[in-house]
């Protein structure tokens, strides 16, 4: 294992796999910010069964599948030197992001079980993939900042 740097030490430069991270999770946590903040302004003047979500839903989809090619993109071939190390913190971060994944569709299944609105079930998915995305970002970035 790598040991965490000291404060005096320069930092080496990001590795691919962490600023893909940080891309990553910019986008994770700015789009739907976005997309929360319209809902909510909907459902402060409109029932939730009534509102029409999804345009905006499928919209914040789009935007950060495309966010993510320019803030997170694919190394150009023979750039992505990756070690052991990466395919660790990879399968690291990958682990968080599945038990998140996991405990959000079972959020899903209880509003779901709940009958409540379409409008509900489908934002405790989208919660459930933003909150995947989130973790597993945090989890690589953790790994990379302080050593693996």
């Amino acid at each position: 294992m790598n040991q965490p740097l000291d404060d005096n030490e320069p930092r080496p430069p990001m590795t691919y796999g962490e600023r893909h991270a940080w891309g990553y999770l910019t986008t994770a946590i700015a789009v739907p910010i976005v997309y929360g903040a319209i809902m909510l302004d909907r459902l402060g003047s409109t029932p939730a069964e009534q509102i029409d979500f999804q345009v905006p839903l499928l919209l914040a989809i789009g935007i950060s599948i495309a966010l993510n090619v320019f803030l997170a993109p694919a190394p150009q071939r023979g750039r992505d030197r990756r070690d052991e190390r990466d395919i660790a913190i990879d399968r690291r971060g990958a682990a968080a992001a599945y038990r998140t994944l996991i405990f959000g569709a079972v959020l899903a299944l209880a509003v779901t079980s709940l009958e409540a609105s379409p409008f509900w079930i489908a934002n405790a998915l989208y919660l459930a993939f933003v909150l995947s995305a989130v973790a597993e970002s945090i989890v690589k970035i953790a790994a990379y900042r302080r050593g693996w």
